[in-house]
């Protein structure tokens, strides 16, 4: 059914859970899975005074090529092809846009996401990248609930 599949990860539980899954699901369907990781400049720490902005996009770089290695190596080991890409969002190009514009590239028919649950006030101010892929795409969204997995205390 599915030949292509994206998953956006950030290198969050909820993100991985969600790798997990579209791991899965890539395996069994013989598709080819793109684990994709946006590194996010926030805009309104560059105005801070003696902030330099490279510290914190160098580090989110270094983490994105630490979950491209661990990434890339699970799914060799799974049979599952496929490579991580990055994007990386400005003021034009915010995360949920990079998200759709490479899963557009990208050829994919499925794009996985984990999702984190907020609600009120949270989801107000912080607003959900998961909500906005699944309002704005062309194509299904899976997305996976941060609790997925998680064991509940008997």
């Amino acid at each position: 059914m599915y030949k292509r599949i994206l998953v956006a990860v950030d290198g969050s539980d909820t993100s991985r859970r969600a790798f997990e899954a579209a791991l899965e699901l890539a395996k069994t369907m013989g598709a080819i899975l793109q684990p994709y990781y946006v590194i996010e400049n926030t805009p309104m720490y560059f105005e801070a005074p003696g902030y330099d902005p490279s510290i914190l996009r160098n580090q989110m770089i270094a983490q994105g090529n630490e979950l491209a290695a661990q990434m890339d190596q699970i799914m060799r080991e799974r049979g599952v092809q496929g490579a991580m890409t990055t994007g990386e969002a400005s003021s034009i190009d915010d995360v949920p846009t990079l998200v759709l514009n490479a899963a557009k590239t990208a050829g994919a028919d499925l794009i996985v996401m984990g999702t984190h649950g907020r609600r009120g006030f949270q989801r107000l101010i912080l607003g959900s990248v998961a909500e906005r892929c699944v309002r704005q795409s062309t194509l299904p969204v899976l997305l996976i609930p941060s609790a997925a997995g998680a064991t509940t205390p008997v």
